[in-house]
């Protein structure tokens, strides 16, 4: 799998080290030092993926983040690569639409595994992709959901969430089950990501009586996509 990543990392010796994995392994990758480079380039420029330190000399990596998600409505993966470690550090990032958070130092065969599944994740390229269960059509090499033949609109992790519900029809998912497939993140989080990002495909698609689909929250337990009945 051949990658374009764009990192954002002020320390030249850090830019310069997982640069080289990169090449080792067939991904092209352009740093950046400064936020508001970053922000500026990919105003024109397009990448597979993008790597973002918190600590930046004009502004936080988080911020580039907001910015790249609610300004931009970019929904290009996105995985930290920063010192801050705490659990609400990664919270934060995660519920702001980072899809992977690793802390230094980080490793290179670590590195690679988490971007190859993130990006599998977010372009799922399998070539018997598509299926229907009306009124809505999932296209997984576009990476889209149809109701009848419109595209509704979806971020990345949108998308990523509603196809996991799809594909596990009447089954109950638990918030960690979820986490895991979705974000990449194992073990229990005391978070409002998955109510958050449910809430949301619930109005963006949306599940209701005129579409014959409804996500039943069960208490404590998790979600579960199922028919609404007639």
């Amino acid at each position: 799998m051949q990658l374009s990543i764009a990192y954002l990392e002020d320390d030249p010796a850090q830019a310069e080290l997982i640069s080289s994995w990169f090449k080792e392994v067939g991904f092209t990758c352009k740093t950046f030092p400064l936020g508001s480079e970053f922000i500026q380039v990919l105003q024109t420029q397009s990448f597979d993926l993008l790597l973002l330190d918190w600590e930046l000399p004009d502004m936080s990596g988080l911020e580039v983040l907001q910015h790249l998600r609610n300004e931009f409505k970019l929904d290009t993966p996105v995985i930290f690569i920063t010192q801050r470690d705490s659990e609400s550090d990664i919270v934060t990032a995660l519920e702001n639409g980072a899809d992977d958070y690793l802390t230094k130092p980080v490793r290179k065969k670590e590195l690679i595994a988490r971007i190859n599944a993130v990006y599998r994740r977010i372009k799922p390229l399998t070539e018997n992709a598509s299926f229907s269960m009306a009124p809505f059509h999932i296209d997984q090499i576009k990476g889209e959901i149809y109701r009848g033949a419109e595209a509704i609109s979806l971020t990345s992790k949108d998308y990523a969430l509603a196809l996991f519900l799809f594909q596990n029809y009447e089954c109950l998912l638990s918030r960690d089950e979820i986490l895991e497939e979705v974000w990449g993140i194992s073990g229990s989080l005391d978070t409002r990501t998955v109510d958050v990002h449910i809430s949301r495909i619930r109005k963006a698609l949306p599940l209701n009586a005129d579409t014959g689909f409804k996500i039943k929250t069960v208490y404590h337990r998790g979600y579960r996509l199922e028919k609404i009945d007639a």
